[in-house]
């Protein structure tokens, strides 16, 4: 931008940008701002879901080779729904952690457990559920979706 001024038929003539063109100028740079910042809540939800698919993931993973070890799957709280952090038990004939993963995986916003397991079929199955932010995702195989839990698995 720049500002200068002429002489035209003795009068005095400036270039400039006038009051309209400013107006529309911000009225364009508001609009892709905001186009912007929902493309970028969009793609947190997403990377934070695609973390919670790939942690039920390993944690299913973690119970195939626990079964093959022991012939049946963890038997923490019984037949109930149970936090996932509950096969943190120590004890390598109910736990998961140490021998088949290093931890359990916490949800990526969210401090509180929000992965939960249940045992089926006599500690030959299991369930395993997260709550997913982008409901397009969500299946929950297990069939329950109670408490906001909307994506899960089950054994194979």
């Amino acid at each position: 931008m720049y500002y200068s001024a002429t002489i035209k038929k003795g009068m005095i003539m400036k270039k400039g940008f006038t009051l309209m063109e400013i107006l529309i100028s911000i009225a364009i740079i508001a609009v892709l701002t905001a186009l912007g910042i929902v493309s970028y809540v969009s793609i947190n939800k997403n990377a934070r879901d695609a973390r919670r698919r790939g942690d039920i993931e390993q944690i299913r993973s973690a119970l195939e080779l626990y079964r093959s070890d022991y012939g049946t799957y963890p038997a923490v709280g019984g037949s109930a729904w149970i936090d996932a952090d509950s096969l943190n038990t120590g004890n390598p004939a109910t736990g998961l952690v140490n021998t088949y993963l290093p931890a359990i995986p916490s949800d990526p916003q969210s401090t509180n457990p929000v992965y939960r397991y249940k045992v089926t079929n006599s500690n030959f199955g299991y369930c395993l559920e997260a709550k997913v932010e982008n409901l397009s995702l969500a299946s929950d195989s297990c069939g329950s979706i109670e408490g906001g839990y909307n994506y899960g698995t089950k054994n194979p």
